[in-house]
Order: structure tokens, then sequence, then C-alpha cells
């Protein structure tokens, strides 16, 4: 089975790091963008991306804003979202989902069950 390209879009470098060199060891092939009006320039591209990773707390634009714009780029309307942040209080979750996320994920991020969301796409 072919491994999915995933787009990490976080405002820290070192975040991004971390998820490449964790995705790249099981395989998956990734790109990342710093924030989110690069992704959003990107999306609108014809790049594969099969899945974004998107954190939800970044300055300018954050992903509960950016999620929705994304929707609306017809290509992308159906690409999965998972939405990855610190914040993991009560109601959180269901916060990312009400954006337009498919799922969601707490920092720092499990592994095992990133790579759980990941195969169920």
């Amino acid at each position: 089975m072919e491994k999915k390209k995933i787009l990490i879009v976080d405002d820290d470098p070192r975040n991004i790091f971390a998820l490449s060199a964790t995705l790249k060891a099981k395989g998956y092939s990734n790109t990342s963008c710093t924030g989110a009006e690069e992704a959003i320039m990107l999306l609108r591209g014809d790049e594969t991306v099969d899945c974004i990773l998107m954190d939800m707390m970044m300055p300018d634009l954050d992903g509960y804003e950016a999620i929705p714009i994304i929707r609306d780029i017809p290509a992308r309307r159906h690409t999965p979202v998972i939405a990855v942040t610190a914040q993991a209080m009560v109601g959180d979750r269901e916060k990312c989902l009400e954006a337009g996320a498919d799922g969601y994920i707490s920092k720092p991020i499990d592994v095992d069950k990133l790579l759980e969301i990941l195969s169920a796409l």
C-alpha cells in the first residue's frame, strides 16, 4: 500500500522537524508550511496532499480560521484535516471538529495514535 503525502502546518520549526522525521521513518512523505497562509497558497495549487496536520494555535491565521478556507478550495474540500493542538481541555476536541477538522490529536503527539489516525484515512 502506498503511503500518503502529509502536509504539516505549524508555526514552530521544532514541531515540524519532529513530525517530519517521525513520518519519514514510518514511510510517509511530507511537506511543511510555517503558517496557514502559506499552506492555503500551496493547497490552491496542484501539489499532492493526502492529509493535513494543522496546528490550531498559530499567530496571524490560526487553524480555526484556516480550515474553513481550505474547505472552500474545491479540490481540497474532502482532504482530511487533523487538528494538532496543545489545547487538551474539555471541549477543545469538539471545537476543532466544529471548525471542520476530521480528527484531533493533542500535543505532545502520541505517535501510535497519529499513525492509527493516518492509516484510517
